[in-house]
């Protein structure tokens, strides 16, 4: 049946492959966002640059309101995906009271928009809430052990009261389904957004040493993108985790010095790996317990490290030489 979806934060690299799948199964989306770090250029169906048709990304017409999530904002529609916040550090960190404030007060707003026309909301939370964690891998019921007043505070402690307020707004009778989204990678990432997978790709494609942080042996876990908008929607459609948070992610982990080195092998890169002092609290480990959602949608990432690989660092082949990038 044909929805009316709104996607905040729809201009940005999950927001950007969601819309497009939405669209294409014949979906009617409106995409409200205020392009501070996403770009519209995203979202031209189709994409104008050559070669960006190999993405699959045809859909039909989205539309477009620039809009702060951060004010107050009423739209009719049946579902709403809230995706709209600073993801990457490099963003995040850049203006720290924005990025918390959007996060809890653009949350309120989607939710309240949520209450107000009837719709459900799923709001994107974060691995990040688990900060250092305590366990591994990380199941829903681990508590979060975050440092809010450190430099990723601002992202990590803003989607913690995320979490609270839609599990408060689920008890006031909100339809609600909460996603702790896991590293995620793969075609429509900004060149310069400053993610781990993009900045091993866009520095093996141009001959840069490898950035590597520490030792590199500090673990991650990748989703490939077309995994990770399976799960948001089919989280999205299920009745089972109403105002619960629920793991997506792809479960298999590997240290950061091996996705370096892989991307080295795999780009033909002449380049070599260059270590730099670890940020702080920057996790060490970090793998998703995914059986909640196993069990509750048959959620199986199936897209592979090397092959998720391949296929990211082609579109940052396009994307580097094109004349209006998308970063």
């Amino acid at each position: 049946m044909t929805k009316r979806i709104l996607v905040t934060g729809g201009a940005g690299f999950l927001g950007t492959n969601l819309v497009c799948r939405l669209a294409s199964d014949g979906n009617e989306v409106i995409v409200l966002d205020d392009f501070s770090t996403g770009r519209k250029i995203r979202g031209l169906w189709p994409p104008s640059q050559p070669g960006a048709t190999a993405w699959g990304h045809m859909a039909p017409p989205v539309e477009w309101i620039r809009h702060d999530v951060c004010n107050p904002f009423r739209i009719e529609c049946d579902e709403i995906y809230h995706l709209a916040c600073p993801a990457s550090p490099d963003d995040y960190q850049a203006d720290p009271v924005r990025t918390i404030l959007t996060a809890v007060n653009g949350t309120n707003n989607a939710l309240r928009c949520g209450e107000d026309v009837g719709a459900r909301v799923l709001i994107a939370s974060t691995s990040e809430i688990y900060g250092e964690p305590l366990e591994h891998p990380q199941s829903e019921k681990l508590w979060s052990h975050i440092n809010p007043v450190g430099a990723r505070g601002c992202y990590d402690a803003g989607k913690v009261a995320g979490e609270s307020l839609a599990c408060n707004y689920s008890e006031l009778g909100t339809e609600v389904r909460i996603a702790r989204i896991h590293n995620t990678y793969g075609p429509m990432m900004q060149v310069d957004d400053g993610r781990m997978v993009s900045n091993f790709i866009c520095q093996a494609l141009v001959g840069e040493d490898l950035t590597v942080y520490g030792e590199g042996t500090q673990t991650r876990s990748l989703c490939y993108v077309s995994d990770m908008v399976d799960g948001l929607i089919g989280l999205m459609g299920n009745d089972l985790g109403e105002g619960c948070p629920v793991n997506l992610g792809n479960p298999h982990e590997q240290t950061v010095l091996d996705v370096a080195e892989m991307v080295i092998s795999l780009t033909n890169s002449r380049s070599i790996v260059e270590h730099e002092d670890l940020p702080d609290d920057d996790p060490t480990r970090r793998c998703p317990d995914i059986e909640f959602a196993r069990n509750m949608f048959n959620f199986d990432p199936l897209v592979g490290i090397e092959d998720g690989l391949k296929r990211t660092i082609e579109y940052f082949r396009c994307a580097m030489s094109w004349d209006t990038p998308l970063g």
